[in-house]
């Protein structure tokens, strides 16, 4: 198939590409590589898919020098409504796995238009190239954090999610309504994806693992929010890239909306196994050999507590998380420390 993967010089939209490529796949990988955190992370991995960072300018297709026409990228803001539909017309795309987002929930507080610009009106206008181009599928990712306040657990798919606490989860929140909207009006099968704490190599440095990581290997306190008292559904990279492409070729008939819009679908992809904060701290130390010094500090404005992912309705259809965090933190450790040997 011909796949268009927004979000691809980031950490799951890179390691998707890479999924994609390996199946035998033809893929156009799209991101506006903003200065979120470190571009010079993004150019490294798209370096690593052959797309050459001196190639790359706004709005200009460039061919991987790895694997030439399967893999190719264009620089491109999402809401950019007179570029991106002649990337549509230039590529029959058999599905779009959309990626691409201002990601952050802390952030969003700070900067809520550029969620806006970004989560909202990009999304927008991909869903109307998608429509005009009569594209069979999306795939897109949405988030664990628009259960906001929940307090049941596990996490599903059947709760409600009215009650986002930050523009971020608002955003996502607003993805699955608009998709919805355009399932039901124009037939266009939807597939959104609620990740939980995505954590592994390629990270982004914003993230709990790549700042735990950091600190402790240069001996620096890290930061613990609400003393230590929360707990993650970690969930490693592989088994993330696993479900997206799990759903590419395969059209579940089970909604798990229970809705009578048959193509519009939500799924949970999480490790179904929550850890405590504190033991995932513990097996980053373990891998670096080193104690951390903590600074224990109150809870953040937009954080939740806790996360837990009921992946059940995923379990029925045959997939399964299967990368603990005893061996996921090891393969993440193992490539900081190269990356950062041959980085610096």
């Amino acid at each position: 198939m011909k796949i268009l993967v927004t979000g691809a010089a980031g950490f799951i939209g890179y390691h998707l590409c890479e999924k994609l490529i390996s199946l035998g796949h033809e893929v156009v990988g799209l991101d506006n590589i903003n200065d979120y955190y470190d571009v010079d992370l993004k150019y490294a991995r798209l370096n690593e898919l052959g797309i050459i960072r001196d190639s790359i300018s706004f709005n200009n297709l460039v061919d991987s020098t790895i694997h030439g026409l399967q893999m190719q990228f264009v620089q491109m803001n999402l809401q950019d409504e007179m570029e991106l539909p002649k990337i549509f017309a230039d590529h029959k795309f058999d599905i779009v796995c959309n990626l691409a987002a201002q990601a952050g929930v802390r952030y969003s507080i700070e900067k809520p238009m550029k969620y806006v610009e970004s989560n909202i009106v990009g999304f927008v206008n991909l869903l109307e190239c998608i429509r005009n181009f009569k594209v069979k599928k999306l795939i897109y990712a949405s988030s664990s954090s628009v259960y906001g306040m929940n307090v049941k657990v596990p996490f599903s798919t059947d709760d409600n999610v009215d009650h986002p606490i930050s523009m971020y989860a608002a955003t996502k929140k607003s993805n699955e309504l608009m998709a919805h909207t355009y399932s039901h009006l124009f037939g266009i099968e939807t597939i959104g994806l609620r990740f939980f704490t995505v954590y592994g190599p390629w990270g982004r440095p914003d993230m709990a693992i790549y700042l735990f990581a950091d600190a402790i290997s240069k001996g620096n306190p890290i930061k613990v929010f609400n003393n230590g008292k929360m707990s993650r559904d970690f969930t490693y990279i592989d088994d993330i890239v696993n479900g997206i492409q799990f759903f590419l070729a395969k059209t579940p008939n089970e909604n798990s909306l229970n809705s009578s819009n048959v193509n519009y679908k939500i799924f949970n992809i999480g490790n179904g196994n929550p850890q405590s904060l504190t033991d995932f701290i513990s097996a980053i130390e373990f891998n670096f050999s080193l104690k951390s010094k903590k600074d224990f500090l109150s809870i953040q404005d937009g954080d939740v507590p806790h996360t837990w992912a009921d992946i059940s309705q995923l379990e029925g259809l045959g997939y399964n998380s299967t990368t603990g965090i005893t061996e996921g933190i090891q393969k993440f450790a193992a490539w900081y420390k190269r990356y950062h040997h041959e980085n610096n």
